[in-house]
Formats: C-alpha cells, structure tokens, sequence
C-alpha cells in the first residue's frame, strides 16, 4: 500500500467462516493495515484474529468510534494519514461508513 488510504472493512457477524465472505484481497489490506476505527476494540480484535489467527494484535493501533465518542477526536484518528499510513475503518453492521459511526471519518 504505497497510497495512503482509508479502508472500509466489513465484519462479519456470528460464525461464518471468513473465507465465505472475506475475499482473498481484502484479506491481505487488512493483514497491512496497523491503524484501525473501529466501533468497538473488543469484537475488532477478535475479527482479525479470525483474519489471522497469528496476527500480533499488540502492535496494532485503535481508535474507538462509536456514538459515545466525542467527534471532536476525528481529527487525531486521521493523524496515521497524514503521516502517510493507510487506516481501516471496521464496521460492526457490515456495511462500514454507510450508517454507521464510520460514516463522520468518510465525511
């Protein structure tokens, strides 16, 4: 990922394996990735960890979005994009920055 970039990553909900809805690509972007938004830290990590089950979670980055964060700390989850990292955005509703918190970073 030479471009930074924001990345919208669905999360899947219940037990489906990932492979039955995580294409191979996105994959391998969210493998990438070390800055994420996320509606919640808890059940983000446990979703990459089903990504990847050797993924070294400690040496991630979240930024937590949801209805009780304050919109004033936008500004500080883009920081990582201005230092020229790419950040994924991980949606709880599987549809990221539709309707969900998400949708104020996009904006």
């Amino acid at each position: 990922m030479s471009t930074p970039a924001i990345y919208l990553i669905p999360c899947t909900l219940g037990e489906t394996p990932i492979t039955q809805v995580l294409p191979p690509y996105n994959r391998e972007v969210i493998l990438g990735l070390q800055y994420f938004i996320v509606e919640n830290i808890r059940t983000a990590r446990r979703f990459l960890k089903k990504v990847e089950p050797s993924i070294d979670i400690d040496q991630l980055t979240f930024f937590e979005l949801n209805q009780h964060t304050d919109r004033k700390l936008l500004d500080s989850m883009l920081e990582p994009i201005k230092q020229k990292h790419s950040i994924g955005i991980i949606s709880e509703a599987g549809r990221p920055a539709v309707a969900d918190p998400g949708a104020d970073v996009v904006a």
